[in-house]
């Protein structure tokens, strides 16, 4: 995850991290991605059921549930040991979590333990009511997921009407006093939607927006060949940072991520570099802190049925069920060949990874894409889009 407005228009600065001692449970949300302890951050995709039929979901998410979902109870003792491990926030995820009836109530066992809670959602069963329930259990914030304006989007979701109901959501949650967010994953039959989603950003007055790189999981796989190319990504990053700065120049700041591609963090410094070399320090410095991608190590994922994942993407392997042993066993325990590895993963990242001067702050970008692309799960990700000059020392 790299911040955009953070590093780019300078909302962020090296010391407003150290101030709070870097610790998980002591940082303010906007500067979680900058501690150092990485204590996990888990997605529960804690249902398969979906009232969508999006294109690309990862958890090729289904119209029934799985008899195997954890029970409200399993999920309690899950929120527990999660809390007392000190994981700072439980992302709710499906499928579409909404779809439970015990959403809340987890949520707000999540909030009584100390933990941040979130939900990642289509936003169509964001009702008035469920908005004040959601507010009134203290969820932190809510992240809906787009695909474009209206055509696309309901072209993308399998549903007609997606979009207005998804506008609709985000409207509840709103008026609820609840955080919202846009969720958008990058591809070619998209792309060229992006300057909708600021444009929406500014006239639906939404706080932030996360715009993630495809990830060749689940019925994402079959989108592959869609993905962007080399350049289009750079210009892409261009395109984000540059209506990044003009919201921020002209007093309507907003805050900007990109997810699920590390080489987007040296990209953003090159640029920087060139047209503030100062400022390009502190950037370079925050980088750092942030320390690159963290699968396996500050993310983790736990499906609906108990398995536990190195990250949402990752649902080939799984580390352990949660019904056997605690997740905090389970992630603590590096026995495991896979696991033990990406604790650690630049030591054993090849090709010209293992050359990158990057690699301090990318941490050899996503593993999960470079296994799905190669077969080879420590070769370079083919999604890095900086050249030779670029990454040599």
């Amino acid at each position: 995850m790299i911040g955009i407005s953070k590093l780019y228009c300078n909302t962020v600065e090296p010391s407003d991290a150290l101030r709070y001692g870097r610790k998980s449970g002591r940082l303010p949300s906007h500067l979680l991605q900058f501690s150092e302890d990485k204590k996990p951050v888990v997605v529960w995709n804690m249902t398969r059921q979906c009232n969508l039929k999006c294109v690309h979901c990862y958890a090729r998410a289904k119209a029934r549930a799985e008899d195997s979902e954890l029970s409200t109870e399993e999920g309690k003792a899950l929120i527990e040991d999660l809390a007392a491990f000190g994981s700072p926030v439980m992302l709710f995820s499906g499928g579409e979590p909404l779809m439970r009836k015990d959403l809340p109530e987890l949520a707000r066992f999540a909030v009584e333990k100390g933990m941040r809670a979130v939900v990642s959602t289509n936003g169509c069963l964001i009702t008035r009511d469920m908005a004040k329930t959601l507010k009134d259990v203290g969820l932190s914030y809510v992240g809906i997921s787009l695909d474009g304006t209206r055509e696309v989007h309901d072209e993308f979701r399998g549903v007609s009407g997606a979009f207005d109901q998804a506008m609709e959501g985000i409207e509840n949650a709103k008026e609820a006093g609840i955080k919202v967010g846009l969720r958008f994953t990058v591809n070619k039959r998209n792309v060229q939607e992006v300057p909708a989603m600021f444009d929406l950003l500014e006239e639906r007055d939404i706080p932030r927006v996360c715009f993630y790189h495809l990830v060749y999981a689940g019925r994402g796989a079959s989108l592959m060949k869609e993905d962007l190319s080399h350049q289009e990504t750079r210009d892409l990053l261009d395109l984000i940072m540059d209506r990044t700065r003009d919201l921020h120049d002209r007093g309507k700041p907003k805050e900007v991520l990109t997810v699920d591609n590390h080489a987007d963090g040296p990209y953003l410094y090159l640029r920087v570099l060139r047209e503030d070399p100062e400022r390009a320090k502190e950037v370079l410095r925050l980088l750092e802190m942030n320390a690159g991608n963290s699968s396996g190590l500050g993310i983790g994922c736990i499906s609906w049925d108990g398995q536990v994942h190195a990250d949402q993407f990752w649902r080939h392997l799984s580390f352990g069920n949660v019904r056997e042993r605690p997740f905090s066993e389970i992630w603590s325990d590096t026995s495991h060949p896979v696991l033990g590895k990406l604790k650690n993963k630049k030591q054993h990242v090849t090709g010209r990874c293992a050359a990158c001067r990057w690699l301090s702050v990318c941490a050899g970008n996503f593993r999960v894409r470079a296994e799905a692309a190669t077969g080879d799960l420590w070769a370079p990700d083919p999604a890095c889009y900086l050249t030779d000059e670029e990454i040599r020392a």
